[in-house]
């Protein structure tokens, strides 16, 4: 309710100061105790115990600032990044775009972020706290060697990260995505895996590998392959959308990633086009377009073993994860199921 009052004034300002606001606001509110989740909510997704299914996406808390803050709002774990190893400016403002009529957002950010350095400090500091923090990992736009700034990240990442996400799905970096082809993609997994092997032996964290929608069946399919051969924690399904679905908002032109709600149905898609050429054997992170318990309980149902959002927060408010929370726990008990683990990919 709270929100529902602010938010016309949040919305007079442009979409990137707001943002910028909302995160100043958490770092005063200060870190609070994570709310306690039904025992039923919690679940296990590649070794690491996730109190709730329901994650802050990347790209909320670039630089790794409010973390503990996010899961004092009651998110069961919580996605910094995209950093990068050096400091990045991102592209030209403006850059980011509510599309209220529609209930989206399109970015065209470009891995802004001040740097792994910056990001260490702060990620160094929380290292002992509880909670789930992955730490999504980027290459420099001007890298010579992008393969190598990824190995770079998770040199510095792996000891602090609860689970390290490749990113190579963005669409606002050029030549990022041509990374998801399957020569690329496998001497980039090879290169983070020896770099997070090297300062974290065997028990180094799980690697996830988030994706981009826009791909073509046999990419899927070699996708899919590749994970399973590396043995990597998850697929992330999936980062935003270059295409563009009938949209109604005078931002409809923009160029850079869509997501919020016309992104739903092809995220949906994506998901379950991945279990399928998975076979279920690489657990799934559902994001894209989830901004209701109904939405989320559609993901887990496709396969997705947790889920994550972002945009919707902006129309919903901070308290989006506590209400998908309790719509889950209603949905659970509706359908007969006593665990979230056991409705992944019954749909």
């Amino acid at each position: 309710m709270l929100y529902s009052l602010i938010r016309p004034a949040l919305f007079r300002l442009d979409a990137e100061s707001a943002h910028g606001l909302a995160l100043k606001s958490l770092k005063l509110a200060g870190t609070t105790r994570a709310p306690a989740s039904p025992a039923a909510l919690s679940t296990r997704v590649a070794g690491i115990r996730f109190p709730n299914p329901v994650g802050m996406a990347a790209g909320f808390d670039k630089d790794g600032e409010v973390p503990d803050a996010l899961l004092g709002l009651g998110f069961g774990f919580a996605e910094v990044g995209s950093i990068t190893p050096l400091p990045q400016s991102g592209n030209p403002k403006p850059r980011l775009f509510r599309l209220v009529e529609d209930r989206a957002v399109i970015n065209r950010m470009g891995f802004n972020n001040r740097g792994a350095q910056v990001a260490l400090q702060g990620l160094a500091a929380r290292k002992d706290r509880p909670g789930v923090v992955g730490i999504n990992i980027g290459a420099n736009k001007d890298a010579a060697d992008r393969i190598a700034d990824y190995a770079t990240m998770a040199r510095l990442m792996a000891p602090l990260a609860t689970y390290l996400a490749v990113n190579i799905s963005s669409p606002n970096t050029p030549g990022l995505r041509a990374l998801q082809d399957e020569s690329a993609l496998t001497g980039l997994l090879d290169a983070v895996l020896e770099a997070r092997g090297e300062v974290c032996g065997e028990g180094g964290p799980p690697v996830f590998l988030k994706v981009a929608p826009d791909l073509e069946p046999a990419d899927i399919d070699a996708i899919a392959r590749i994970a399973v051969e590396k043995r990597l924690g998850a697929l992330i399904v999936s980062n935003t959308t270059i295409s563009r679905p009938a949209l109604n908002s005078a931002h409809r032109g923009e160029t850079g990633g869509l997501s919020g709600a016309p992104l739903r149905d092809l995220a949906q898609q994506r998901l379950r086009d991945f279990r399928k050429a998975t076979g279920g054997a690489v657990p799934l992170v559902g994001v894209g377009g989830i901004a209701t318990a109904e939405d989320a309980w559609a993901r887990i149902r496709a396969g997705a073993s947790l889920v994550q959002v972002y945009s919707a927060m902006v129309y919903e408010g901070p308290g989006i994860a506590r209400a998908i929370c309790k719509g889950l726990e209603a949905l659970m008990k509706r359908d007969g199921f006593a665990s979230i683990a056991e409705a992944v990919g019954t749909e």
